[in-house]
């Protein structure tokens, strides 16, 4: 064969080569542009043993979700700032390392308690745009979330969307996320409902709160139990009107205070009146004035009638014993809901507090 032979072999070849490679690239290209996906939807769902009220803060804000998330563990030396107030509508994460590439997420828009929605847009190894979700609803186990990435695709993404199946890329990462997240509400929701069995008497949960000082204006006497109904209505409407004329503002609901509970005896020490924003030295005509100074106090409230009171109280009587507290004296009843308001007795609310130290 010739030298000129040979080289037209070559050109031949070449040109045909560049014909290929040209054909495959074009092909490659209209895949991309006319059969790969606009849209990308990766999406998993979880169910979680714990209350919605437990599982919404760790998907109400960036640095929560940042926290259970696994990318965070896929670059140790990626640099992260945060900017805005976290949780709200504007807030920022951004994130710069050599396997996470650079990005940011911001929060578009919050439902508490139910939604929280995120655009998150990579800008390096090359930028792309997605919505980032977190839905939570109420479920019989518990809460089911659900989290949800859907992407906008730009030439490059639907090029690589033909080739590449982004669900199984990402999916596995969203699996791992929300398995942090289960086992850390779960594990909160287990010591929270340890800690409610141990202060759950006879049923009744029992907290301990700080009781604000409070001025109270009634009338105080002791009186046998079938004459407390008529004492407390005397008291109530006589510390009502002088309240009302002296322009005072109230202070809680109308409550009964008691000094003394005489089994025995079937008789009381109380006063029946109602809490008021005054000084201590407060006198009104014909009325009483006790202060119940600031103190820890165990609390219960009860819903339903007042038959209860009596296992209401008993209860208490077992934290007191059972928790070795000492109590201070002051018994205050707060019927918070209660008749003629509410005639149905299945719906009044009495608050009980025990003044302790």
């Amino acid at each position: 064969m010739s030298i000129f032979a040979l080289k037209s072999f070559a050109m031949r070849a070449l040109k045909t080569l560049l014909i290929i490679l040209t054909s495959v690239v074009v092909l490659v290209l209209v895949l991309g542009f006319l059969v790969g996906p606009r849209t990308t939807v990766v999406q998993r769902s979880i169910t979680i043993e714990a209350g919605d009220d437990l599982v919404w803060p760790h998907i109400a804000s960036l640095r929560a979700l940042h926290a259970w998330g696994v990318w965070k563990d896929m670059d140790k030396d990626q640099r992260t700032s945060w900017e805005g107030e976290d949780g709200t509508v504007g807030s920022t994460q951004r994130w710069e390392g050599d396997t996470v590439g650079t990005g940011m997420q911001t929060i578009t828009a919050v439902e508490p308690g139910k939604r929280l929605e995120t655009e998150l847009r990579f800008i390096e190894p090359w930028e792309t745009v997605s919505q980032v979700d977190l839905d939570l609803e109420s479920a019989d186990a518990g809460s089911n979330v659900t989290w949800r990435m859907t992407i906008k695709n730009g030439f490059m993404g639907r090029l690589f969307g033909v080739f590449m199946d982004m669900d199984k890329m990402i999916g596995p990462d969203f699996e791992r996320g929300l398995a942090n997240l289960k086992a850390l509400a779960e594990s909160e929701q287990q010591r929270a409902d340890a800690e409610r069995a141990a202060r759950t008497f006879r049923g009744y949960e029992i907290e301990i709160v700080d009781l604000p000082r409070r001025v109270y204006i009634g009338k105080r006497a002791v009186v046998k139990w079938a004459d407390m109904q008529k004492h407390a209505q005397a008291s109530m409407e006589a510390a009502g009107a002088a309240i009302t004329a002296a322009g005072l503002e109230l202070d809680g609901p109308y409550s009964h205070v008691y000094f003394l509970w005489d089994e025995k005896n079937q008789r009381t020490d109380h006063m029946p009146g109602l809490p008021v924003k005054a000084p201590a030295d407060t006198k009104l005509p014909g009325l009483d004035t006790h202060v119940v100074e600031a103190s820890k106090a165990l609390r219960l409230e009860m819903v339903g009638g007042y038959g209860q009171l009596g296992e209401a109280h008993t209860a208490i009587d077992e934290m007191l014993s059972n928790r070795e507290l000492v109590h201070l004296g002051n018994v205050i009843e707060e019927y918070v809901v209660a008749a003629p308001a509410e005639p149905d007795s299945s719906k009044w609310v009495t608050v009980i507090l025990y003044q302790i130290r």
